[in-house]
């Protein structure tokens, strides 16, 4: 089994209740966790809309840079105003033991408990955009998110969009 975190920016956090997501009330209650090979789509800020893309396979990884025209790994865009509270938030990155959890089938590298789970370690993450950049992840600052959203949204790589809601709205 995995290592598995979870990020916070709030470092003073003891014990993870079971809770129902505000943004998904018919989920049952749980606490999430994920994994160390998806943990970088965490590295951000909570409520920050981010959208990021990375080839599963070998086979993949070409498709992957001609469509991201990228020789990168890994993209993550970040909308223009949310760039300065990507470079100064702290995150903390939660250490949990993985005896409670199962992963979720629909959602890889996400694994799900649904007891109270208490963290082992916390781990201070302060300079994010240096995250990025030691671990070799295209971050692009675009001034939406909606087109690289609908170029992510494929059967042909993996891919994570988290927080829309807090995007700026689609341009007609």
């Amino acid at each position: 089994m995995p290592v598995l975190h979870h990020f916070s920016e709030d470092p003073t956090i003891t014990r993870f209740e079971p809770h129902v997501p505000a943004t998904n009330p018919t989920h049952r209650p749980g606490v999430w966790a994920i994994d160390d090979e998806h943990a970088p789509v965490y590295w951000f800020p909570r409520d920050c809309p981010r959208v990021s893309a990375w080839p599963r396979t070998t086979e993949e990884t070409e498709r992957f840079r001609l469509a991201w025209t990228t020789t990168a790994h890994r993209v993550h865009a970040i909308e223009h105003a949310w760039f300065d509270r990507v470079a100064t938030t702290t995150v903390y990155r939660y250490d949990l033991p993985t005896d409670p959890f199962a992963r979720l089938p629909e959602a890889w590298g996400q694994w799900f408990a649904e007891v109270a789970v208490e963290p082992v370690a916390v781990v201070r993450l302060p300079h994010l955009v240096g995250l990025h950049i030691d671990a070799g992840i295209e971050l692009r600052l675009v001034p939406s998110l909606w087109p690289l959203r609908d170029l992510a949204v494929s059967d042909e790589w993996d891919f994570s969009i988290v927080r829309m809601q807090n995007a700026e709205p689609r341009s007609r």
